[in-house]
């Protein structure tokens, strides 16, 4: 793992945290896939929110390689991971 000075937003932060546990939790990173269903998001946000995380030095991933998200960041920085809160109504 790489230092990197830390600077990210708070939804970056999110996103960061949740690829650092479920990488702990699974054994392996995750895929885009199961970003988007953590978050509740689309395709589209989750790939640009990877693309930004990538672009700013707090993530790598070898191109064409699934699941290949690595952190570039101490774990130790990250802020504790927040459990959704869906804005969809339960019936």
């Amino acid at each position: 793992m790489d230092s990197v000075t830390p600077s990210f937003t708070d939804k970056q932060g999110q996103y960061l945290a949740f690829i650092h546990a479920y990488t702990l939790v699974i054994g392996k990173p995750p895929a885009e896939a199961d970003i988007q269903r953590f978050f509740a998001v689309t395709p589209p946000t989750v790939h640009q929110m990877v693309l930004t995380l990538e672009g700013r030095g707090l993530i790598s991933r070898t191109p064409g390689a699934p699941r290949s998200i690595k952190l570039r960041v101490d774990p130790e920085i990250l802020p504790r991971l927040q459990p959704v809160i869906s804005s969809v109504q339960s019936y």
